[in-house]
């Protein structure tokens, strides 16, 4: 199904893709795709594509971020290119969100769980308000995910939740941060 979806998902979107990638180049630059390794099934490594929202260079996240990168998160289309991700088999179109490599160190035995399966495009943590949600409450999301057996039912809810966080914009930064704050520990308190 995964593969299926993403194949119809790039056929249909394929206009937005062009109209995306041309505005990213003239806003920002070369290269469009913004790629870093995220911890996948098992935790094992794999090259994250998105758009990029952020100007290349020196400083913080929100120094890097204009209104344009803003908007780009907000809508959900900066995750479009994870849709070969999903044809690489390194992604599912639902499950809990691909986390950076360093954060793995951290995780609880529990919250180490979420990684018994694929990550997602589309999950329990983006359909709750993404970057807005304290990660203490995210990672339990996804541990629940991971170790609950899957439902068709459950990951559509999970995919219209998260189309109606994009369309909404809400949670693509969370309080007091340009994106989302770094996870330090197990309880999600962060550093």
């Amino acid at each position: 199904m995964d593969i299926v979806g993403a194949m119809a998902l790039l056929v249909a979107t394929a206009p937005l893709w062009l109209m995306v990638a041309l505005a990213v180049r003239l806003r920002l630059g070369s290269p469009i795709v913004f790629v870093q390794l995220r911890a996948g099934r098992g935790g094992q490594p794999f090259a994250l594509l998105k758009f990029r929202s952020m100007r290349a260079g020196p400083g913080s996240d929100a120094e890097r971020l204009d209104g344009f990168g803003r908007l780009l998160r907000r809508s959900g289309l900066d995750e479009l290119p994870q849709l070969f991700n999903v044809l690489r088999g390194e992604m599912s179109l639902v499950g809990p969100r691909p986390l950076p490599l360093d954060y793995l160190q951290h995780y609880s035995a529990r919250q180490a769980r979420m990684l018994r399966v694929r990550p997602g495009i589309a999950g329990p943590g983006v359909a709750a308000g993404r970057n807005a949600v304290p990660w203490g409450l995210r990672l339990d999301l996804a541990v629940d995910y991971a170790t609950t057996p899957p439902t068709l039912g459950a990951d559509l809810r999970l995919i219209l939740g998260t189309l109606r966080v994009w369309v909404s914009g809400r949670g693509a930064s969370a309080p007091g941060h340009a994106t989302s704050p770094p996870f330090h520990g197990p309880d999600g308190n962060i550093g």
